[in-house]
């Protein structure tokens, strides 16, 4: 009973009753915003350092005056170093770990050297505020927080054998672990909370993208839907850059696909159409396309092209991955298994500015596709002969 009640206190003190895997996301993610802050405050503990240096300077007191410049150098250091850090793709948390302790390391030794507190009174009623409200600046693993306490606390005690009398040592020490224990629980307290606000938040966008997906994305296929389509292939005529000269348009229907459903019956339809769906979808990434659902067995594909010719290529490797999956079509009239038929428009970048125009031409190129025997892409465009391409040529 003991050694549970242990663990549930352990489990709650590290976080995991939120569970291991989003301990692990939020707080690398928490984590690393403390470069922001060690940016912000680096630049704030420089600029109070030099200010330290003028009165030192101007009585000559070099030893101290350089000891605040050289206070400032190390604050501007992990300011820039930290900032320098938020533009890689990947932060080490070690690293992270070290600019915190340097930055920690730098400002008690400052604060020590200065002899900002010479008296026990001024002492009792500073360390508390200031070990409490340095630990609040960054969110940190709780054993990170009680390694960076249980440091401040006992480098101030053994500061204070050479700076508190005898008879005062025992109200410092008494109140250097009272200020410890305080600064502990008020981090871990805040922290768990911007822990927790960090998995609502993470949830909430979870649950946002999963709407999102419903919406857009096709359940069958895993393809984009028809409305999907229609906001991209807008998006699409309306952005692009300045290499990419052309984009194009394809249209594909299965062949004869209500003769397949017919005769394998609508389970077996779903299956081919999943089929077809993941070839798309490996055409995505193969040829960096955009390709979407758009009616029963209707299919819709665009991207951009810097060189016209590289349509071929695109249309062959589709048409090859089709073949290649060798799903067998005993129902149609062009071959043994399941082939398609694509019309494809080309036009010009910036020349078009109408979905449905565009969207109806390339429409007429898939019907001249199937009236020019199926299993073949018929493709035109503006400036382009319309010309045929099947899956042997």
């Amino acid at each position: 009973m003991k050694m549970t009640k242990f663990l549930n206190l352990f489990y709650s003190w590290r976080f995991y009753t939120f569970g291991r895997e989003q301990y692990s996301e939020c707080m690398n993610k928490l984590f690393c915003n403390n470069l922001i802050n060690l940016h912000r405050i680096g630049k704030i503990v420089a600029i109070l350092a030099v200010c330290f240096s003028v009165f030192p300077f101007i009585e000559k007191d070099w030893i101290k005056a350089g000891f605040c410049i050289f206070s400032a150098i190390v604050a501007i250091f992990i300011s820039f170093f930290s900032n320098y850090q938020m533009q890689q793709i990947n932060v080490k948390n070690r690293v992270i770990y070290i600019l915190i302790t340097l930055f920690f390391a730098n400002i008690i030794a400052f604060a020590i050297f200065q002899d900002l507190w010479p008296s026990t009174h001024t002492i009792i009623e500073i360390f508390p505020s200031f070990l409490i409200c340095a630990l609040l600046m960054f969110v940190n693993p709780p054993r990170f927080v009680l390694f960076l306490t249980a440091g401040s606390v006992l480098i101030f005690i053994t500061t204070a054998f050479f700076l508190i009398p005898p008879l005062q040592l025992i109200n410092y020490i008494t109140s250097s672990i009272i200020a410890g224990a305080m600064s502990l629980f008020f981090n871990w307290q805040i922290t768990k909370l911007r822990f927790g606000l960090e998995i609502s938040s993470n949830m909430l966008e979870d649950e946002k993208n999963k709407y999102l997906d419903q919406s857009t994305v096709d359940e069958l296929t895993q393809l984009k839907n028809r409305r999907d389509f229609t906001n991209t292939f807008q998006r699409y005529l309306s952005n692009y850059r300045a290499s990419d000269a052309w984009i194009c348009i394809a249209l594909a229907d299965i062949d004869f696909f209500k003769f397949y459903n017919d005769h394998y019956g609508h389970p077996q339809g779903d299956v081919c159409l999943r089929t077809i769906g993941a070839v798309l979808n490996k055409l995505c990434d193969d040829m960096a396309v955009y390709a979407a659902r758009v009616g029963g067995e209707e299919f819709a594909v665009i991207w951009f092209e810097r060189d016209i010719t590289n349509v071929n290529n695109v249309i062959n490797h589709w048409t090859k991955m089709i073949k290649d999956q060798q799903i067998l079509h005993e129902k149609s009239k062009v071959s043994d298994f399941v082939t398609m038929s694509i019309g494809v428009y080309i036009t010009r970048c910036g020349s078009h500015h109408d979905t449905q125009a565009l969207y109806d031409l390339a429409d007429k190129a898939l019907y001249a596709a199937k009236g020019g025997g199926r299993n073949c892409a018929v493709i035109t465009g503006d400036d382009i002969k319309q010309y045929k391409l099947t899956p042997s040529s």
